[in-house]
């Protein structure tokens, strides 16, 4: 038993070794796309921090989702944390799965590359939107009479530059339109729909992301108006940058390993040339 235990934990090991010097030769090429992904989080985090400043309390705005969902209160906030906390983590987790099993289809690197795309143009439309009108925040800590609803001139740049973490990015208001929780969410659920290859999984995403729209609005963390426009706008850049960014190497299908995307040009030229033959009773073998 210790020996076939032994042997599989170096067979697993030789595995990790392969993947990570595969990932490491995308990474030289793409580390500037997956860099600049990594620091406009930041930038989306000053301009969250910054929309702060400019919050004005005041009544709760009607909502439709608010009359027919009951608040989660202050007490069961954090359901709706928990469950965005299981939908992050699951589909980082899955990221890195080549690392692992056998029965692989993406490379960890050109996945991110495409994810972090997915959120910058998200985020961008996101900052525009809240800081061309600031809304009154609906959740308890942007109240009339909250002393965290409103913040006072900074004392220091530093102030704003560290975003006063962790407390600031928790108790944020101002940033409304559209969802930030939902732009991952979606942004998460529709890569795993495209590059996954579980059904249940898959089913099982959509669901949760439902689950997580109703508690956004539940815990009154966002008016109904974020979650809906966060549905329709998140899932058509997704939809457009799909359209103009190469296709993903799908490495169930090829057992060469292909590192390179093919770039839709490419894939242009390709489709003519198969069409041409068919026209021409051409095969790849010969002629007919």
């Amino acid at each position: 038993m210790t020996v076939l235990v032994a042997r599989e934990a170096s067979k697993l090991w030789k595995k990790i070794c392969a993947e990570i010097n595969v990932e490491i030769k995308l990474l030289s090429g793409n580390w500037k796309y997956l860099l600049g992904g990594i620091v406009f989080q930041y930038i989306h985090g000053l301009a969250a921090r910054g929309v702060h400043y400019l919050h004005r309390p005041g009544p709760v705005l009607q909502d439709i989702g608010f009359l027919l969902i009951p608040e989660l209160g202050q007490e069961n906030a954090y359901i709706s944390e928990s469950t965005f906390g299981l939908i992050f983590f699951s589909f980082v987790l899955w990221s890195f799965h080549p690392f692992i099993y056998q029965n692989k289809k993406i490379y960890t690197v050109l996945l991110w590359c495409r994810v972090l795309a997915y959120l910058v143009a998200s985020q961008i439309l996101r900052i525009i939107t809240f800081y061309s009108t600031q809304l009154p925040g609906p959740n308890y800590h942007c109240r009339e009479g909250s002393k965290l609803a409103t913040l006072p001139p900074p004392g220091s740049p530093f102030e704003v530059l560290l975003l006063n973490f962790p407390r600031g990015v928790f108790y944020g208001c101002g940033d409304l339109i559209f969802s930030s929780h939902m732009i991952f969410t979606l942004v998460f659920v529709n890569t795993y729909q495209q590059y996954g290859m579980k059904r249940f999984i898959k089913q099982c995403g959509w669901f949760l992301a439902v689950v997580q729209s109703v508690l956004i609005i539940a815990s009154r963390k966002h008016y109904s108006v974020d979650v809906v426009v966060a549905w329709y706008a998140v899932n058509l850049i997704i939809f457009f940058i799909n359209k103009k960014l190469p296709e993903l190497p799908d490495r169930s299908l090829s057992s060469s390993q292909q590192i390179l995307p093919v770039s839709s040009k490419d894939k242009e030229v390709k489709s003519k040339e198969e069409q041409y033959n068919l026209l021409n009773g051409i095969t790849t073998n010969g002629v007919h």
